[in-house]
């Protein structure tokens, strides 16, 4: 098979590019056209406006909030807006009792009832009851027929805890009453029994006090349930990962539960959340290393908001929106056109540089620079869509900066084969080599920033968040164009005659590179007269160098060493005369 060549592979490198370009381009379209997506990127609050809520915290039992929980509770929220992306809400305290949340845009139902929900979750162990309970009877069960408590309970699976007026509760409960499915006001007193009902089978249970509160879960995620071989099943199943302290009292609880056994009801513990039963799973092993899994009729929307109320924690804390209003834009659309004015200024100042620095090899870097922008506005515009990523001000100077950063990549491989071009190489054998070697000064540059972008974007929020964000982006877009653009289209540049030949606007001409040195590389010098890759050009720049050296060294002579050279010819003279009288 015929070998393929670097201008063919290049050619490829390209295509594949631009693939990638129309395929981003295409999905922003679809997007547009069947969904919500915008070929314009969504503004943050700073620069859009939005809603502002002002929430009120419910406590359990009725108890004063304390300024402790007040700030878990920003925290909470905060982590619960901006979890799936960078939204950058402000959340902020109001005279140490309520919370004020502005969102950019109008919040949709999902985000406020992810706002005000307490996702108070508790693990009980079951007592009686299960799916396909029938409702209640037209005629109540005599108190004689009810169970009667025999002693005090040992322990949280005690049948003990079944009264007569719990087992009469459990009675009138009806599951297949909407009613009886929406959330609790009052959550059930941790150290007593209470009946619920599972929404999904419409089952009614008699549960045990709380044995692990959610409080212990440090946090959670969703993805494909694993069967026994570890091979992914068609079900979704939310995974939780306990704290110490949760780790320790779940693998009792399932020791006590296994122990059981099997086909009694006893053998099932409930997750419970807000008052309603999200799963009551069987215990089949006892689970020592506090990752449990839920599973049940999930679906992946709610086996991912079941993970996202989780996921920050759980907090006896509820909240009630008490007043809502459409706020402005707190910097508006001058800022944001002066902010596009600087990254246009900046970006017209690399232009000129690079014009004047590297002549129209200068192209390149504009070039470069443009794919870049594209690559970013449609990375940018897809991400508002499917991630409700905002651009802010910050962002915008994230964008900004980046033009430098970028900028600087050409100009590293630009240099490298210049380097190489000193050395005596053509520009084909300069642009392979000089890539070598600019790549991994450009990979480990690129490392740096994405480095410093994931560390500021996980330590910080609001704004920086935003500039981290996309400082990140830019330098993936950047490795995208320097390797599938920018060395692509050098390859095929360096076989056309107008930079092959070295032309004066070019950017590449030998006698604006400072000369090509004798040293040629691996171990040998050139001889003198031998023709470079540069051709006659290039071995005319090495003579007149040559030439001038030898006048500076002369030049530098001082007059001691000129005396001394003209009294040895001298008296190499008069010797001349006397061996020649001598022998006359």
């Amino acid at each position: 098979m015929p070998r393929t060549g670097p201008g063919t592979a290049a050619k490829r490198t390209l295509v594949w590019l631009g693939a990638l370009t129309a395929l981003l381009a295409i999905l922003l379209g679809a997007g547009s056209y069947w969904s919500t997506a915008s070929w314009s990127p969504r503004l943050a609050l700073d620069l859009e406006g939005g809603t502002q809520m002002i929430l009120a915290p419910r406590v359990q039992g009725g108890t004063e909030i304390t300024p402790e929980q007040l700030d878990q509770a920003v925290e909470i929220i905060r982590q619960r807006v901006d979890g799936s992306g960078v939204a950058e809400a402000e959340i902020n305290t109001q005279s140490g009792q309520n919370v004020i949340v502005s969102l950019p845009g109008t919040p949709d139902p999902e985000t406020r009832d992810l706002i005000q929900a307490s996702a108070q979750m508790e693990f009980r162990p079951v007592l009686a009851g299960g799916p396909g309970q029938a409702p209640p009877a037209e005629t109540p069960t005599p108190d004689d027929q009810l169970p009667q408590p025999a002693a005090e309970p040992q322990d949280a699976s005690d049948p003990n805890w079944i009264t007569p007026e719990l087992y009469k509760q459990f009675e009138a409960l009806n599951c297949l009453d909407p009613a009886a499915l929406e959330p609790a006001e009052e959550p059930a007193p941790a150290d007593q029994p209470m009946v619920a009902c599972e929404p999904d089978t419409q089952g009614k249970y008699i549960l045990g006090p709380v044995e692990v509160p959610g409080t212990d879960i440090s946090t959670a995620s969703y993805g494909l349930q694993r069967g026994a071989q570890g091979q992914a099943l068609n079900t979704w199943a939310v995974n939780i990962d306990f704290n110490d302290e949760g780790t320790q009292t779940f693998r009792e609880v399932t020791e006590r539960l296994y122990a059981i056994g099997s086909g009694d009801p006893r053998n099932q513990f409930a997750i419970v959340l807000d008052g309603r039963i999200v799963s009551a799973p069987t215990t089949n092993a006892v689970i020592p290393d506090g990752n449990p899994q839920i599973s049940g009729n999930f679906t992946e929307e709610s086996a991912a908001a079941l993970s996202e109320q989780l996921k920050y924690g759980a907090l006896p804390i509820s909240f009630e929106i008490q007043s809502e209003q459409q706020i402005s834009a707190t910097l508006g659309a001058d800022q944001l056109r002066l902010g596009l004015v600087a990254g246009l200024i900046g970006l017209l100042l690399v232009a000129v540089y690079s014009m004047f620095q590297y002549r129209l090899l200068g192209l390149v870097t504009i070039a470069s620079l443009v794919v870049a922008g594209v690559l970013t506005y449609l990375a940018i515009c897809i991400l508002g869509w499917t991630e409700n990523y905002r651009l802010s001000l910050a962002g915008v100077a994230g964008l900004i900066v980046a033009i430098g950063q970028t900028a600087d990549s050409f100009i590293v491989y630009f240099e490298r084969i210049r380097d190489e071009l000193r050395d005596g190489r053509g520009l084909i054998s300069a642009v392979e080599n000089g890539w070598r070697r600019a790549k991994r000064t450009v990979l480990a540059s690129k490392a740096v920033n994405l480095l410093a972008a994931l560390v500021l974007y996980f330590v910080a929020v609001g704004n920086v968040r935003g500039f981290a964000f996309t400082l990140g982006l830019t330098a993936i877009a950047d490795l995208v164009v320097v390797f599938l653009f920018t060395h692509p289209v050098l390859r095929l540049l360096a076989r056309t005659k107008f930079f092959g030949e070295g032309h004066p606007w070019s950017g590449l001409d030998p006698s604006r590179l400072g000369g090509i040195p004798l040293y040629r590389g691996a171990g040998r010098l050139r001889e003198p007269g031998e023709r470079t890759e540069k051709g006659e050009q290039s071995v005319a720049v090495a003579r007149t160098r040559n030439k001038g050296a030898a006048a500076e060294a002369d030049r530098r002579m001082t007059i001691a060493e000129r005396r001394r050279a003209e009294q040895q010819k001298a008296l190499a003279g008069r010797t001349g005369s006397s061996q020649k009288e001598n022998n006359e």
